[in-house]
């Protein structure tokens, strides 16, 4: 299943919001430097959906706000 997220790092505080059935905004405390804040939505994304960390994989945008993931079931 493809997730699509719109990602903003370095917020005050954390929050996931659901826009459409495979659409979400995700903001995450840590900042977009050495890939931290790609891992942060990785667990957020993984903690939501009830799958393993490892199930969830990052395709495109790893360097921009808009990615898309790959969750295996």
């Amino acid at each position: 299943m493809y997730v699509r997220v719109q990602v903003k790092p370095g917020a005050k505080k954390e929050s996931v919001i659901q826009t459409d059935e495979k659409t979400y905004s995700i903001a995450v405390k840590e900042p977009a430097e050495q890939n931290l804040a790609n891992m942060r939505v990785r667990e957020l994304l993984a903690e939501m959906l009830g799958v393993r960390l490892a199930t969830v994989r990052m395709i495109s945008g790893h360097r921009s706000p808009r990615k898309i993931f790959d969750i295996d079931q």
